[in-house]
């Protein structure tokens, strides 16, 4: 690795290439040729606010087969997916301090706001318009190494095993802030739609806050692994729930899952959108769906506040997310298994020992 004046690197040689998965030409991700190509790159080295991380593990999100898949549209031709990440930072930029070399840290999907719009000041950074998303508008840890502002990156409580920590950073992230914006009330009662990495997260938080939980999924897997987390139910994901809910949270890409979503709601309740991608919504019926002051409401990203209240209270409430680990090499196989929805937990890719 060439080194720009002013990085401070790792006394451990950092190499001059690395081996990623790039997405070189979106479709499905089971098509022959494959979207994604596994090849030899060029180590990033560290801009001035940046840190150079060496990655131990990257969670595999429903995003990122968004990205290789084309329903989100190209941001960066060739871009390494990936935006659940924990890693070592192993080189920082002229004008860095947050972080030492050899500390842990995470890379999540949000990885620039501009501080300056409406969004950005009133505590609102989610929804700034000139936001930059990692394994989407630059490459992410799909690879051995990669680069954040380290003002985006997150300190990593040292209870989490690495590859339990990677899920956290959208997943758990993600479901945190959908959780939010579900208006979950003490005590009451919670669907959860879709059960993957973010859902089971989300049914081990609001367990543990003593909400009563009920999963509607396609995946029996997926129901077996929620009914091992304690729920009271598990079943398709488009039955009605067993008694009517406080709340809801769809974590399937499914717009046809909203009118029954809508119609196992109480009086008052909310459903909460957390995808960054859907599929068309049918038509509503208005007495049948939204009578009754029921609320829908979208889920875009998070702010880092967000992302630090989240952290600290899944260390506090020892929240450990179920994974599965695949090497780098397996990337395809676990983006297949994700794409056939009946995974048990979250994807996780190990690249390197702690």
């Amino acid at each position: 690795m060439t080194q720009s004046k002013n990085i401070n690197v790792n006394l451990s040689q950092v190499p001059t290439t690395m081996r990623a998965w790039i997405v070189e030409k979106q479709g499905p991700v089971d098509l022959d040729p494959s979207p994604l190509k596994f090849v030899t790159k060029k180590v990033p080295q560290p801009k001035s606010e940046e840190i150079l991380v060496r990655v131990l593990a990257c969670g595999v999100c429903r995003t990122d087969l968004h990205v290789t898949e084309g329903d989100l549209p190209v941001h960066q031709q060739h871009v390494i997916p990936g935006h659940e990440i924990i890693g070592k930072v192993c080189a920082t930029g002229p004008h860095t301090s947050r972080f030492k070399i050899g500390q842990r840290v995470g890379i999540p999907w949000l990885r620039y706001t501009c501080g300056k719009c409406s969004f950005c000041r009133s505590g609102n950074e989610n929804l700034c318009p000139n936001s930059k998303y990692t394994g989407w508008d630059h490459d992410g840890g799909y690879a051995e190494y990669t680069t954040i502002n380290e003002a985006f990156a997150y300190e990593i409580p040292a209870s989490f095993r690495s590859t339990a920590a990677a899920p956290l950073l959208c997943a758990g992230i993600i479901g945190y802030h959908a959780y939010l914006k579900a208006n979950v009330p003490a005590g009451g009662t919670l669907g959860l739609y879709g059960f993957g990495g973010s859902a089971h997260i989300t049914a081990e938080l609001a367990l543990k806050q003593g909400v009563k939980v009920h999963v509607l999924t396609r995946g029996k897997n997926a129901q077996k692994l929620a009914l091992k987390l304690g729920v009271s139910s598990a079943a398709g994901a488009y039955d009605l729930p067993p008694e009517l809910l406080d709340s809801a949270i769809i974590f399937a890409p499914a717009g046809p899952i909203i009118p029954k979503a809508l119609e196992g709601l109480k009086p008052g309740g909310t459903l909460a959108l957390a995808g960054i991608h859907m599929s068309d919504v049918p038509p509503l019926n208005y007495q049948q769906h939204l009578f009754h002051e029921k609320m829908i409401t979208s889920v875009e990203s998070n702010t880092r506040k967000n992302g630090e209240e989240f952290l600290n209270l899944a260390a506090r409430l020892n929240i450990q997310p179920k994974t599965r680990e695949y090497p780098l090499e397996k990337a395809q196989t676990a983006l297949h298994y994700l794409a056939v929805g009946d995974v048990e937990g979250a994807g996780v890719l190990r690249i390197a020992n702690d």
